[in-house]
């Protein structure tokens, strides 16, 4: 008889489409594969069901948290596996404490988000969206647009706050544009990496004094949580902008509300936020409707369709390596 094994699916997709894409690898990994879909169940039908299950797939709306009790039912559980880049909503610490290995999906959105970013910067500096809206309203602004100021990518100077997978991309991308690439994170890569990239290091401080444009690419940690606040704020140049597709909460929201209703920078594109969806007198829909030069999307950098297919190709690949025996990939927490 061969072997059944059980994956307790977390996440909002129906047991069957799962079921579905891990029925072709059960000749690969020697038994039958069932999926249960816990999301949204009573907690104590979850605990129930983690008994027995050779892996998890994480919630990627973020609602179903895994913290220490959970991690403790999982009795056999050889891997949790993240269907995103974001995993702030498991306690990967207490995971690593009961032998049980936690992974994200890599960087299967890193062009995503790297490609979004660009496009958000190239919006602010050249008031795409005010072009836009002044047309739908009869007006011919093209005075008021050089009032103003619209700029040029090329010459500027680009710090980015984070070179990992994202981070990277994001510099190998901007290089057409000539701009200056200058980074913070706080594991430097050998030289060789920063040369091959085109990027220069500056400690964090440096670099929001120097840069036109600063983007945000960690993983919300402890250390990251409110990173950026009124102090980094107003160090930062009256011209500069500032743009958020990483988490929330690694921005102070009401700070940089005010930021912008205050002209200490020129504008912002946020992506994320620290309640999602945001309530509608969340401080930056206010700024937005007050005419501040924002931009505001609903999480969806690094989730077009595009990247929703390589998310799913590396999870269900991940899972087949842990149900074989073998080691999973982008762990992290061991």
């Amino acid at each position: 008889m061969s072997r059944v094994f059980k994956v307790v699916s977390m996440s909002p997709l129906p047991a069957s489409f799962v079921e579905a894409l891990l029925a072709p690898f059960k000749g690969e990994v020697g038994g039958e594969i069932r999926v249960v879909a816990v999301h949204g169940k009573p907690r104590e039908e979850v605990l129930r069901e983690l008994g027995d299950a050779d892996v998890v797939i994480g919630d990627y709306t973020f609602k179903m948290r895994i913290d220490e009790e959970m991690c403790r039912a999982m009795k056999r559980v050889r891997l949790v596996q993240q269907p995103s880049t974001g995993y702030d909503h498991i306690d990967v610490e207490a995971c690593a404490r009961y032998g049980v290995p936690v992974a994200n999906a890599g960087g299967a959105n890193a062009v995503s988000v790297a490609e979004y970013t660009i496009m958000v910067a190239l919006a602010l500096l050249k008031r795409l969206f005010y072009a836009h809206e002044s047309m739908l309203r009869g007006e011919w602004a093209q005075w008021n647009m050089m009032e103003m100021g619209t700029f040029d990518l090329q010459g500027k100077t680009w710090g980015i706050i984070g070179l990992g997978r994202i981070g990277k991309e994001l510099a190998r991308r901007l290089r057409p544009f000539e701009a200056k690439v200058v980074y913070y994170d706080k594991v430097r890569p050998p030289r060789e990496i920063e040369e091959g990239l085109g990027v220069e290091y500056r400690s964090l401080a440096r670099l929001l004094r120097e840069s036109d444009i600063v983007s945000i690419h960690v993983p919300l940690t402890e250390e990251t949580r409110g990173m950026i606040g009124e102090r980094e704020l107003r160090s930062m140049k009256p011209s500069a902008i500032l743009i958020n597709p990483s988490r929330g909460e690694v921005v102070d929201e009401e700070a940089l509300a005010r930021a912008l209703r205050e002209r200490w920078i020129a504008g912002a594109a946020v992506d994320v936020y620290s309640v999602e969806p945001p309530p509608p007198d969340h401080p930056l829909l206010r700024a937005a409707r007050e005419g501040a030069n924002i931009i505001l999307t609903p999480h969806i950098a690094g989730a077009n369709t595009d990247a929703r297919g390589r998310i799913i190709e590396f999870s269900v690949r991940n899972i087949v390596r842990a149900l074989k025996g073998e080691k999973p990939e982008a762990v992290v927490n061991m």
